[in-house]
Parts: structure tokens; C-alpha cells; sequence
């Protein structure tokens, strides 16, 4: 992860418009993780509206913040195992949100960590980022339709790729559906509305 993110960036600011846009694709009760949580933005709009809830951070401190809003998990997922398994399987959740984190080694287990019929919410920065600011390493910016190329396997519900001024940045975020077992979400499932 780009260590030039600030804390602001990851965590303490308002939740994002996006997460805000498709919260409303989460079933009524379901379970979602929030993949490098910082201080907890998102667990908090999922809990407060009645979802569990789970974050995992690298960040003591931020894990620390988050203790009390679900279940918090203290990991580097970067060098270590991934910490949220189910004997051998990866744990599954109704619904993944990622924002402003990039670890391209890490896209297989989110999309094993979306269950069958559950949703994806990404949002990070993109290629032309490095002119307005950090993160600017082109390792932590996604390239054009990147996540639309990684994820081709998910049924896409949304995708917007460009900039956006406040503050200036430049972002790819998608919301994705993952297959139900039997295939079925080849079919527009009448749960996801627009």
C-alpha cells in the first residue's frame, strides 16, 4: 500500500458517495467486509443500518477505533496469510467494500470473500492521479478499465472511471454481483435495482 495515503484519506473522512449509492444492493441483515477498514467509515454506515459487520487493518491504532462497531481484525494482509478463513475456505460476506486500497496479489480472496449472489463495491485510485497528488506510484493506480478486466468473472452492475474534484482525484470504482452457484446471475436479478 502506498505509504504517502494519510489516515484522513483512509478512514476518518465522510463515507463515500459510492458506498452510499449501492449500499441499498445489500440484502437487510447481511454481513459485509470492509478490506483495509481504516478508522471505520464504512463499518459504521453498514452497522448503523443494521448489518454485521467486519474491517481488517493492518493499523493497530485503527483496528483500535473500530473495536467497537464489529468485528475488528488486526492483520498485515499484504505479507501474511489471509486472516479470515473458514478452516481452509475463505470466509464469505453478502457484500466486500474496498476504497482507496490497492494490492493486485489480493484480488483473487476478495472475490472469494463476495458469497454467491453477494456484491463488491471498489473504489481506488487511477492512472492520472500522480498528476494531482498521492498516491502517484503507478503500482498503487489502476489502469484504464482495470478493474473491469480483473473482474470480468462478476456480473458489473456499475462502473465509473475518471476525475473527480473534491477532493481532485482520479478513481476507477465498480459495484459488482457475484454469480449465484447455479449460474443465475447471467440473468439481471430483480434484487439489484438501479
Amino acid at each position: 500500500m502506498d505509504k504517502s495515503l494519510t489516515i484522513d484519506a483512509h478512514g476518518l473522512g465522510p463515507v463515500s458517495n459510492w458506498v452510499k449509492r449501492w449500499s441499498h444492493l445489500v440484502p437487510p441483515g447481511g454481513s459485509v467486509l470492509d478490506i483495509a477498514c481504516g478508522h471505520g467509515r464504512h463499518m459504521k454506515w453498514f452497522a448503523a443500518r443494521g448489518h454485521a459487520v467486519t474491517g481488517v487493518d493492518r493499523s493497530a491504532e485503527a483496528i483500535h477505533a473500530v473495536a467497537g462497531v464489529g468485528e475488528a481484525v488486526l492483520a498485515d494482509i499484504e505479507n501474511n496469510p489471509w486472516p479470515l478463513m473458514n478452516g481452509e475456505r475463505i470466509r464469505q460476506f453478502s457484500a466486500v467494500v474496498v476504497t482507496n486500497y490497492l494490492w493486485r496479489p489480493l484480488f483473487p480472496v476478495i472475490i472469494q470473500s463476495v458469497a454467491p449472489g453477494g456484491i463488491l463495491i471498489y473504489e481506488t485510485f487511477s492512472q492520472g492521479n500522480e498528476t494531482v497528488g498521492k498516491p502517484s506510484n503507478p503500482e498503487f493506480l489502476l489502469q484504464p478499465a482495470e478493474l473491469l478486466k480483473t473482474l470480468a468473472t462478476m456480473r458489473i452492475i456499475g462502473f465509473e472511471e475518471g476525475f473527480l474534484e473534491d477532493p481532485p482525484r482520479f478513481v476507477q470504482r465498480i459495484v459488482t454481483a457475484r454469480p449465484d452457484l447455479d449460474g443465475s446471475a447471467d440473468e439481471p436479478p430483480a434484487r439489484y435495482p438501479l
